[in-house]
C-alpha cells in the first residue's frame, strides 16, 4: 500500500487519530501536511515524520474559518505541488448533557468544527484534486452518526451530517475520479474523552462500556489510521460513499 509521490493533508494532526494517520501516510511514502489549531501539536507530528525520514510540514488551521482552509490548501500546493488525499479529521464533542441544556455557542462550535469544516475543505480542495486527475477524501464521522446515544445530541447530529455529506459528495465527485468515504469510530481515549466527560466515568462504568464491545476494548488511534489509509489507497479504488465502522463489532 504505497503513497509514493502522493501528498496527503490531515486536519487535527496534532494528536490522537490525526497524528496516527499522518504518521502512517508518511510511513507509506506520502508527503504530509499536518494541520491543527494547535500548532505545537502539528509541529511535533511533522517533526516526528521528518525524523523518521519522511517529508512533512505543519500548518496552523482553524477549520471553521474559510480563510484558514484556503491557506491550508495553498500551503500544501506551494510546498508539494498539489494534493492527492484530504483527511477531514479535526473535530470535537461537547459536555455530556441533554440538548435542551446546551447553549447556542455549544451547538455552533460543534457544528462549525465538525461539519462546516468539511464544506470549506471540499470547496477549496476539490479543484486541486481535479487538477491531479482525481484523488481521495476521507472524513471522520462516528458510530454516533448511526447509533446515537443520550447526552450527545448535537455531536451525534453533526456526525450524522458528516455521514450524509460524505455520501452526497461521493455521488457528485465520482465523475472526477475523486472517491469520498468516511470512518465511523467508537469512542477512544483521546482528547474527546476530556471534552465529553467520559474520562470521569467510574472504573465500573468504563468496564461496562468495554464489555459491550465484542473485541473488548475501545478504539485506538492506530485502528482509525489503518482504516483511513486503506480507504485512501488504490486497494479501495472501487469504494466510494462508504461509512466504515471502526468499532470492534459494537454495531453487531
Amino acid at each position: 500500500m504505497s503513497f509514493d509521490n502522493k501528498v496527503a493533508i490531515v486536519t487535527g494532526a496534532g494528536s490522537g487519530f490525526g497524528a496516527a494517520t499522518a504518521r502512517l501516510f508518511a510511513a507509506r511514502g506520502a508527503a504530509v501536511v499536518a494541520s491543527d489549531i494547535n500548532l505545537d501539536g502539528a509541529e511535533q507530528t511533522a517533526a516526528a515524520i521528518e525524523q523518521s525520514g519522511g517529508s512533512a510540514i505543519a500548518v496552523k488551521t482553524d477549520v471553521r474559518r474559510s480563510e484558514d482552509m484556503q491557506a491550508l490548501i495553498a500551503a500544501a500546493c506551494d510546498r508539494f505541488g498539489g494534493i492527492d488525499v484530504v483527511v477531514n479529521n479535526a473535530g470535537l464533542g461537547h459536555r455530556a448533557a441533554p440538548m435542551h441544556e446546551l447553549s447556542e455557542a455549544d451547538y455552533d462550535l460543534v457544528f462549525d468544527t465538525n461539519t462546516k469544516s468539511i464544506f470549506w475543505s471540499v470547496k477549496y480542495a476539490v479543484p486541486k484534486l481535479i487538477e491531479r486527475g482525481g484523488g481521495a477524501i476521507v472524513n471522520v464521522a462516528s458510530i454516533g452518526a448511526k447509533r446515537p446515544r443520550p447526552l450527545g445530541a448535537a455531536y451525534n447530529a453533526s456526525k450524522g451530517a458528516v455521514a450524509t455529506m460524505t455520501r452526497a459528495v461521493a455521488a457528485e465527485l465520482a465523475r472526477h475520479k475523486i472517491r469520498v468515504n468516511a470512518v465511523c469510530p467508537l469512542a477512544s481515549e483521546t482528547g474527546f474523552f476530556k471534552t465529553t466527560g467520559i474520562e470521569k466515568l467510574s472504573d465500573k462504568a468504563r468496564e461496562r462500556m468495554i464489555s459491550e464491545v465484542p473485541l473488548r476494548r475501545l478504539t485506538e488511534p492506530r485502528d482509525v489510521a489503518n482504516a483511513i489509509v486503506f480507504l485512501a489507497s488504490e486497494q479501495a479504488e472501487f469504494l466510494t460513499g462508504i461509512l466504515l465502522d471502526v468499532d470492534g463489532g459494537k454495531g453487531i
